[in-house]
This record gives structure tokens, sequence and C-alpha cells, in this order.
């Protein structure tokens, strides 16, 4: 197990300090129940962060998945009404963000165009057709297993009273583990960071660079796709605003984790320490009723911060 970076010990230090400020200046915000309840805040953004880490160490970026989101969302929604199951709905919703994130990896790693160019278009495909779809109208009455996943605890289907975790927050723990595992301890994971670090060179080393492409441009429409199952399941309904502006707060948990927008050099332990850090901080401000704007302009500034800080601090070479 190597040891953290220099970065991830100044999230892990910022995160201490987050929690020690909210502490003592807002009363009640470091009970367990109250740390727990916040995960709610962040679980489907953290997601997100996730598949667009992968992504942005392998060179890429996904502009698109919180339009991929409501997408899938509102494939759920058309299930519904066609009076599928809970189980039909689910997989209308992972067909759809499977697809879409195809189509993404399609563009990009057989046609040769660039990422940013088409994630901004297909961003404006996706979120225009629910846009389309739905008009002003929502729809709802979901079957009570969606409530359950994105506004339930751990406790309640366990049986274990100490285990009061939300369990989109427990699925995000499990996706963390699980890539987390992929990219720093398998074949796949370093031939990512070789991809995103020089593309020309992995190809001549034998790497199949467009499968590899293709391959995470569609795990991004895939956790779009469940993060758009909790999401609806915890709001309770497909809108047509669902998940608008969430592709700038995915991308600045994955770059103030360390990810670098130039690819090669990132981690999963530094973005989920950057998911923690966004999600409680938000949290934090909204109980001090702090206007939604402000956190907006918080997260730019973020964003910019944590592009220039990690090339103050001393490299410590690619993670594999």
């Amino acid at each position: 197990m190597k040891a953290w970076n220099t970065w991830e010990r100044v999230l892990l230090a910022l995160l201490c300090v987050l929690l020690l400020a909210f502490g003592v200046g807002q009363p009640g915000f470091m009970s367990l129940e109250t740390l727990a309840d916040s995960s709610f805040n962040f679980s489907e953004k953290g997601l997100l962060a996730l598949a667009l880490a992968l992504l942005i160490v392998c060179g890429e970026i996904d502009l698109s998945i919180a339009a991929i989101l409501a997408l899938s969302s509102l494939a759920m929604g058309l299930a519904l009404r066609a009076g599928f199951g809970p189980w039909a709905i689910a997989g209308a919703a992972l067909l759809s963000g499977m697809l879409a994130g195809a189509f993404n990896g399609l563009l990009v790693a057989r046609c040769g165009l660039p990422s940013i160019v088409v994630t901004i278009g297909t961003l404006s495909l996706y979120r225009g057709l629910a846009l389309v779809v739905l008009g002003e109208q929502s729809i709802s009455g979901y079957p009570e297993i969606f409530s359950t996943l994105g506004n339930a605890y751990l406790s309640e289907i366990t049986g274990l009273r100490w285990l009061r975790v939300p369990i989109e927050f427990g699925l995000l723990l499990v996706f963390a583990l699980a890539l987390g595992l992929l990219l720093h301890r398998s074949t796949m994971g370093r031939r990512i960071y070789a991809i995103g670090a020089n593309p020309v060179a992995a190809r001549f080393s034998g790497v199949a660079v467009g499968r590899y492409r293709f391959a995470l441009f569609v795990l991004s429409g895939l956790m779009a796709a469940v993060a758009a199952i909790l999401l609806t399941g915890r709001i309770g309904s497909t809108r047509p605003n669902i998940a608008l502006g969430w592709e700038l707060d995915a991308i600045t948990m994955a770059i103030l984790g360390g990810v670098a927008i130039e690819g090669g050099r990132g981690s999963i332990v530094g973005t989920m320490l950057a998911v923690l850090l966004l999600g409680l901080f938000s949290f934090g401000m909204g109980m001090a009723n702090v206007s939604g704007i402000v956190m907006s302009m918080v997260v730019g500034v973020l964003l910019i911060v944590s592009m220039i800080l990690p090339r103050l601090l001393p490299r410590p070479g690619v993670r594999a």
C-alpha cells in the first residue's frame, strides 16, 4: 500500500479543519446523525466525480455526464408511464446511460474527435431531449423501492441499528473501492495512466487506446445512470431540470482531488477526500443559510485553486 501523496495529506488536513470550524460554528453539525444525513447532499455527485476521475486520468473529459443523468431519469419516467416494473425501470436507466456514454465514446475513440467538443455537443443534445419530452411537467409515482434506495439507511435493511449510514453513501463507498482497485491495482489501471501520460507511446506499446477510451465513456454513462436511479428515488420524480449544472461540481471534485487535467495523474483516494470536503462544505454553508449564488462562486474559486496549488507541491510521480 503506497503512502498518500502530498496533496492527499493537504486534503485530509483541510477536511479536519472544516469539521472543526463547522463543529464550533454550527451547533449539531458534528453529531453522527447530521454527518450521516449530510451525505445525501453529495453521494450522487460523488458517483459522477469517480467516473470523471478515471476519464480525466486517461486524458479525456465528459461534460455531458449530468445531462446523461437527466436522460437516464427520463428513461425511468417513460418506462414507468409504459407500466413496467421496478427492474425494467432501473434497466431502462442503465441502458440509456450506457448508450449515451457509448455514443460519446464512439465519437471520441472511433472518429478521433476531441472529447471536450463532443461532450459539449451531447450535453445540449441529452439535456435538450429531456427538456423537450418533459416540457414543464414532471413524472412521479415511482415504486417504493426507489424511494428506499434514495432515502433509507443501511440500518433499516440490515437490522443493525448502529449502521445508520444512507444506502446512497454505502453504494458510493462500494463504487469507490471497486474503481480504486481497478485504477491502482490492475493492469487496466496502469494502462489508463499510460494513455493519459502519453497516448502515442501507449499505442506503440501495444495498448488498445481507442478501446480503453470507449470503455471509460461507457462506464461514465453507467455511473450517471446509477446516480439517476438514486436521485430520482430520493426526490420522488423525474424533472426537466434534474441535476442541472452538476457537471461543474463533479469536475471540481475530481480536480480538487488531485486529478491532473492534462491526464496521467490522480487517485481515487484524493477524489473521495475532495467529495467529502466539498460535500460537507456545501452542507455546512447550507446550514448557515448561505445563498446558492455564493456557494456557486466558491465552487468556481475552488476549481481554479485546485488546479494551481498541486503544481506548487512536490510531485510523487504517477500513481499506479
